[in-house]
């Protein structure tokens, strides 16, 4: 059966209520949580600097340090029961970012973003200086703003969720090789992968309609950046209430090289042999389970049952327009 769009997610409304708190960003008088994430790319060394650089940015700053296997949501959640913050900061790259997704919907607070880890696509896509004293301005200082979230299975993201190629790509990307070659260990990773990419077939359910289609990779956007470089499709926005989904139908492991250009401008839709299209809900379905990559991480299988989560969190960012 066809989805339906999925109505407004009802936690919209404790962020947004949250965040109408502050009507603007300013940071006097305004006490932040601060999570960081001690095995991120620059996560470890950067700790106390990151503390520093909001505290100079004007914000009274509470570090909680998790203790060992304690998850991001739940570390937000820990530190939230101290009571008396107004935001929450987090420290780390795109993986922190989602793993925090639970306890940034259970606190009702708008939430800020310090980039230090290896791609740190969601800041690039709502326009968040990747240094550490341009970030921490921005989080004392910009008016919270919404975005969305999409959700696959249950699992919710910030940026792309993908079956095939970069499926693939994430599971055979260690945390080592990030952490110590940045961006670069993408690069390795994919070149090594590209020659074994097969095409698989796929059944897409959207908008009453039903696909059946050979792919090597299918992408289904919230944000605008994924993957340290890529962007799913140049228009996109992480608050524009929209899905932006492709499909990589490509036969030869060589097309997928022609076309790194066009994924990294958000253009490969221009190509015949890519299948693209917005949504706000859909349905992928498999032969057999296929794994699937939500912000880099491998959390689920198909069948994959996608909706959008509208305005579901509240972040300090720019204004859209003011890049």
């Amino acid at each position: 059966m066809p989805l339906q769009p999925a109505a407004s997610s009802a936690v919209a409304c404790p962020q947004q209520a949250g965040a109408a708190a502050i009507a603007t960003g300013s940071g006097a008088g305004a006490r932040a949580l601060l999570i960081i994430n001690q095995k991120a790319r620059s996560g470890a060394e950067q700790a106390e600097a990151a503390a520093a650089a909001l505290r100079a940015a004007g914000l009274a700053v509470q570090a909680f340090d998790p203790p060992e296997g304690m998850s991001c949501g739940d570390a937000v959640t820990e530190g939230l029961a101290q009571g008396g913050f107004d935001r929450v900061v987090i420290g780390g790259g795109d993986g922190t970012l989602n793993a925090a997704i639970p306890g940034l919907l259970k606190a009702g607070l708008p939430f800020g973003i310090l980039p230090l880890g290896t791609a740190n696509d969601l800041a690039r896509s709502l326009g968040i200086p990747l240094d550490l004293e341009g970030a921490a301005r921005v989080i004392a200082t910009a008016a919270p703003r919404p975005v969305d979230l999409g959700e696959v299975n249950g699992h919710c993201y910030f940026n792309v969720a993908s079956i095939g190629f970069s499926a693939e790509l994430a599971a055979e990307l260690k945390s080592e090789a990030k952490k110590r070659f940045g961006k670069l260990g993408y690069a390795v990773a994919a070149l090594g992968l590209v020659r074994r990419a097969r095409p698989f077939t796929v059944v897409l359910m959207h908008d009453g309609a039903v696909e059946r289609v050979r792919t090597i990779q299918v992408s289904v956007g919230n944000g605008k950046h994924y993957g340290g470089g890529m962007t799913v499709a140049e228009d996109a926005r992480p608050d524009d209430g929209l899905f932006d989904v492709y499909s990589l139908e490509v036969r030869h492991w060589w097309r997928l090289l022609m076309l790194l250009p066009w994924l990294r401008r958000g253009t490969q839709g221009s190509w015949r042999d890519v299948r693209a299209f917005r949504t706000t809900a859909l349905e992928l379905r498999t032969r057999r389970p296929r794994p699937v990559n939500t912000d880099g991480e491998l959390t689920t299988r198909t069948p994959a049952v996608f909706r959008l989560r509208p305005a579901a969190l509240m972040v300090h960012a720019p204004p859209p327009d003011a890049g």
